[in-house]
C-alpha cells in the first residue's frame, strides 16, 4: 500500500514531535520531520527507539530564510506532498511596553511569514494535482484577544485570516486547509516563550497596576496550565482526524475550555461584554465566560 507523505515544520519539541513520532511509528506514512537546528532531532530518534525507521527523514528547515524552505521544497519534490503541517511557531507574552521590537518582528517572521512561505513553496505541486492537505498549527490566540498576549495574539489572528481567506480559493483544487487551535497544552511551550520577569529591569518603567495585574495573570496562568492543560497525545488526534476526515473542517478546536468566552466575542459584536467577561475570568477568579451563553 502507498503511503500517505507528510511533512512537519518545527518538529524538534512539543506538538511536531509528537506528531512526527506518532506518524513514522505507523507504516503508512512517510514522514519528513523538520527543524531549524538538526542537532534537536536527537529527541525525535529517541521516542522512536534510538532509531531512524524508514518511514522518516529528518530534514533541515528554518522557516525564516527562503532559502531553506525552498532547499526542502527541492528535496522533497520527487515525492507526492499529501499534506503539509505548518507547526514552527514561537511566543512572546508580557506588557506591550515591554516587547522589543525586534522581538515583535522575530514573533512575525516565524508565525505568520514562516507559515507563508512554507506554503507557498508546496502549493504549486499540490495544486497541479488537485489534491492535498494543508494543516497549520493555531491557537485560542487566534480567536480571541488575551491579555499580556498582545503581539502573539495578533500574529495568530493573521494566520487566522491567512488561512480563512486561502481556503475558499482552494475549494477547487481539492486542497483542504485546516487551523487546529490548541489552547494550554503540556509542551516547553510556556517555559521557552519570551517574557519579562514581573521583578526585572524591563519592568521597572511601567506603573505598578500594571506590573500588579501582569503577576495575578502569571499566576493565572500557572495555575490554567497545572489544572486545564491538555497532554500531547490529546492534541495529536485533532490533526489526525483532520488527515484522515474526507472533508475536514476549516477550524478545528482541542479543547472546549474558552467556548463560553468565544460565544460571547460573537454573540456581542461591539465587544464590550468579552472584554469585561475576559479581565472578570483572568483578573477575577471566575469561570471562562461565566453564566454567560
Amino acid at each position: 500500500m502507498e503511503r500517505t507523505t507528510v511533512l512537519i515544520t518545527g518538529c524538534s519539541s512539543g506538538i511536531g514531535l509528537g506528531l512526527a513520532a506518532r506518524l513514522a511509528a505507523d507504516g503508512r506514512f512517510k514522514v519528513y520531520a523538520t527543524m531549524r537546528d538538526l542537532a534537536k532531532g536527537k529527541r525525535l530518534l529517541e521516542r522512536l527507539g534510538g532509531c531512524c525507521p524508514d518511514t522518516l527523514e529528518v530534514l533541515q528547515l528554518d522557516v525564516t530564510d527562503l532559502r531553506s524552505v525552498a532547499a526542502a521544497a527541492q528535496r522533497v519534490q520527487e515525492q507526492r506532498l499529501d499534506v503539509l503541517v505548518c507547526n514552527a511557531g514561537v511566543g512572546l507574552m508580557g506588557p506591550l511596553e515591554t516587547c522589543s521590537e525586534q522581538a515583535m518582528k522575530t514573533l512575525f517572521e516565524v508565525n505568520l511569514f514562516g507559515a507563508i512561505r512554507t506554503i507557498q513553496a508546496f502549493l504549486p505541486a499540490m495544486k497541479r494535482r488537485r489534491a492535498g492537505r494543508i494543516l497549520v498549527s493555531s491557537s485560542i490566540g487566534g480567536l480571541q484577544g488575551l491579555p499580556f498576549n498582545a503581539v502573539y495574539c495578533a500574529s495568530k489572528f493573521a494566520v487566522e485570516g491567512l488561512c480563512e481567506s486561502l481556503a475558499v480559493v482552494l475549494r477547487p483544487f481539492n486542497i483542504h486547509l485546516t487551523l487546529v487551535e490548541c489552547g494550554p497544552v503540556n509542551t516547553s511551550f510556556l517555559a521557552n516563550l519570551r517574557r519579562p520577569d514581573p521583578n526585572g529591569s524591563e519592568m521597572q518603567g511601567l506603573d505598578a497596576e500594571t506590573r500588579g495585574l501582569y503577576r495575578r495573570f502569571l499566576q493565572h496562568c500557572q495555575g490554567l496550565f497545572r489544572d486545564k492543560a491538555q497532554e500531547v497525545e490529546d492534541v495529536l488526534q485533532a490533526f489526525l482526524e483532520a488527515m484522515g476526515t474526507p472533508c475536514p473542517p476549516l477550524r478545528r478546536l482541542t479543547t472546549q475550555l474558552f467556548t463560553p468566552l468565544l460565544r460571547l466575542r460573537l454573540s456581542s459584536p461591539d465587544g464590550s461584554a468579552y472584554v469585561q467577561a475576559m479581565h472578570d475570568f483572568v483578573f477575577g477568579g471566575g469561570q471562562a465566560g461565566g453564566d454567560q451563553p
